[in-house]
């Protein structure tokens, strides 16, 4: 997951909670869990929720993560294009605005829509 997260625009390497973890503009968006097996995500409510019922052997949240926007994934079971799109799903979430229209193609100038 690191390797795809720093291919999206202004990725930092950073540390949270002791773990090694990839912040957009200062923002947490990904996070190595205590578990080894184990990566934090940000995730919106909805998809986490479609997530966590649809495959709860992977993708699952614990009493810490209940109210936050985040949920731990098993990232070895996921395919190489079902990590691309949590990864950028999570950076979106953190992005700015303006950085997320840029890397999405839906710039417009600058102005505000």
């Amino acid at each position: 997951m690191r390797d795809i997260a720093l291919e999206l625009p202004e990725v930092e390497e950073s540390v949270s909670w002791g773990t090694p973890s990839l912040k957009v503009r200062g923002r947490l968006f990904l996070r190595r869990h205590e578990d080894p097996e184990l990566t934090v995500v940000k995730v919106s409510p909805e998809e986490r929720k479609a997530l966590t019922e649809a495959r709860p052997e992977v993708f699952l949240v614990t009493p810490h993560y209940e109210n936050h926007r985040y949920m731990l994934v098993r990232t070895a079971e996921l395919a190489e294009e079902e990590l691309r799109e949590l990864v950028a799903e999570a950076w979106r979430l953190s992005a700015p605005q303006r950085l997320v229209k840029a890397f999405d193609g839906d710039g417009d100038g600058g102005a505000d829509a």
